[in-house]
């Protein structure tokens, strides 16, 4: 099988049936894309303060001043859980006058008398600002004060299902196929979605947000891998680096233009099974994958399905597609039915996935960390998060730029040094200059993002045909494992505002420090077993280059590929 995609030659780069795979595939992104931040506005928390009850009978004045006023990073700031005690003002309401000759205060400035009374909670519940947000899950379930800890564990539990969603996804896509996969994580899309206008109280809404988030990154690696493995060529690089992540970040824009115009959360639920809806009928157009069905064996189906390509781009296929010595390959790759542990069983792979785990979870720790941290910047929520999102665009575009003609090491290292000295400076501007604040976020985003997209391209070539989806899969485990961190890191502001800035500027760093470890796959094909990966090397500049060993026909590789696999030095 490793002469796969010189077998394929005859079917071309940019036919009819490419254009086809193309153009669908990239729709199936939109209800990964649309879901992503859903996480954001269905959880939003509009400022709040207790609610003091229409019935209390106070005067105009002690109304106004019945909630505490504390200074928050400078500026004054009602109480979101706490109010002076409801009895003893109704008392002092009603009397008019001073209870004391001795202490000096005025009626007409109640605020004077205020510092000597006690405080007690929300007895009567909270008031919520509709400025924003007509409801959210947290002021329909007042998750806030005494069960403000309710809100990130319901993200936490959004992101553990994406990271159990993709450990089971990806096993199962690379045993049964990805095409049922794909399809059966949008219709987990859909289904919960719609479930979660539904939801009657907390625990119920987030088993089923637990439901939604294992569809959502699902079907966003299945599709990268299955337009990875159809298309060849520039046509891949240009599916994976640059057209699927913007249709991608279209789903996401779309969004932020939905909340603003839906304001309540269960209807925003709904709007949110629409996509995946509109994309079952694409069932019947995407192909599986011809790749996939030769490392299973299954050789008469995969020629079946290229042979119907060839006739749809009007070329005429080989005789014979496959030669036998790759059937029987094939056939004993199909027979090691290889699983996740596969990833750890030998030191090159071992070393290889480790590395790659904790990369995809740094990035994803500082991706998030800067979507939830959003919240705490001036402005209004929603279009801070469209900028946010739309940055998103330029930063694939560049990593598209970057995958044509920059090795991947350096390119990842260029792009993710560059968030995350953006992510420090943050700290020096955060109180003084909005403004400016928000650009380097902006600018921390562009780089991050433009580093994960050259890491999705690096991790699908380091990794073999015969585990592909299941490594993909498990870096995306790895992933959800730093987005389910991430909501807690803006806890962490209670004892410094500037902490999760750090962290997660910090983490940036750190993956660029151990990305030097990795082989470099630039212009070398994709390699379909686990003997045919490149090999993790000791410490060099990120530009150096080792080229593969010369060919001496000893190598118990198959010779028509050793020479085009890099081989640095050995661990």
């Amino acid at each position: 099988m490793q002469d796969y995609e010189e077998s394929l030659s005859f079917l071309g780069t940019w036919g009819p049936f490419q254009k086809r795979v193309f153009f669908l595939l990239c729709l199936t992104t939109i209800p990964s894309g649309y879901n992503l931040l859903s996480v954001i506005f269905l959880l939003a928390t509009p400022q709040h303060h207790c609610s003091i009850p229409k019935q209390s009978n106070l005067s105009q004045e002690w109304f106004q001043a019945s909630i505490p006023v504390l200074e928050v990073a400078g500026w004054p700031e009602k109480s979101s859980c706490s109010r002076f005690e409801l009895d003893l003002l109704q008392n002092l309401s009603a009397l008019g006058t001073s209870p004391s000759p001795d202490l000096v205060y005025n009626l007409s400035r109640p605020e004077i008398f205020l510092s000597y009374l006690t405080q007690e909670g929300c007895k009567d519940g909270w008031t919520y600002s509709t400025e924003h947000y007509q409801s959210t899950v947290v002021t329909e379930f007042n998750l806030v004060c005494s069960d403000q800890w309710k809100q990130p564990l319901t993200s936490f539990a959004y992101f553990l299902g994406g990271l159990f969603g993709c450990f089971v996804s990806g096993q199962i896509s690379d045993r049964f196929g990805r095409k049922p996969v794909l399809f059966c994580g949008i219709i987990t899309l859909s289904i919960f979605s719609t479930a979660l206008a539904f939801a009657t109280s907390w625990p119920v809404f987030i088993v089923l947000f637990f439901m939604l988030g294992m569809g959502q990154l699902t079907c966003y690696i299945v599709v990268f891998v299955l337009g990875s493995e159809i298309l060849m060529g520039s046509t891949r690089v240009l599916f994976s680096s640059l057209c699927m992540p913007w249709v991608y970040v279209f789903g996401e824009l779309m969004l932020p233009v939905t909340a603003y115009l839906v304001r309540n959360w269960r209807h925003l639920s709904l709007a949110m099974a629409v996509p995946g809806l509109a994309c079952i009928p694409l069932w019947w157009l995407i192909p599986e994958s011809p790749r996939w069905l030769v490392s299973r064996g299954r050789i008469q189906e995969a020629e079946l399905l290229l042979r119907s390509a060839a006739l749809e781009n009007k070329v005429e296929a080989p005789h014979v597609i496959f030669l036998s010595a790759n059937v029987e390959k094939a056939t004993s790759e199909k027979a090691e039915s290889l699983t996740f542990l596969d990833l750890l069983r030998t030191a090159n792979i071992r070393h290889m996935t480790l590395i790659l785990w904790f990369i995809w979870f740094s990035s994803n720790v500082s991706y998030f960390g800067m979507s939830f941290n959003m919240s705490g910047l001036y402005g209004n929520p929603f279009l801070n998060y469209f900028l946010l999102t739309a940055v998103e665009l330029p930063a694939f575009t560049a990593s598209w730029l970057a995958a044509r003609c920059l090795p991947r090491r350096l390119s990842y290292i260029i792009f993710t040094l560059l968030g995350a000295l953006a992510l420090l400076l943050i700290q020096i501007t955060l109180n003084s200059q909005p403004t400016l604040t928000l650009v380097l976020v902006l600018v921390g985003k562009f780089g991050i993002l433009a580093g994960i997209g050259v890491l999705y391209i690096y991790t699908g070539e380091l990794s073999p045909t015969v585990i592909r989806n299941t490594a993909m899969s498990t870096c995306a485990m790895f992933s959800r494992v730093g987005c389910s961190v991430s909501p807690y890191l803006l806890q962490l502001a209670v004892f410094n505002q500037f902490l999760p800035w750090i962290i997660v500027g910090s983490l940036s760093l750190l993956s660029v420090a151990i990305c030097v470890f990795l082989p470099e796959t630039f212009r070398q094909p994709l390699p379909d077993t686990i003997q045919q990966m490149a090999v993790t090397q000791r410490f060099r500049w990120p530009w150096a280059f080792t080229p593969p060993p010369k060919d001496d026909g000893k190598s118990a590789k198959d010779p028509t590929s050793a020479p085009e696999i890099i081989c640095t030095t050995h661990l």
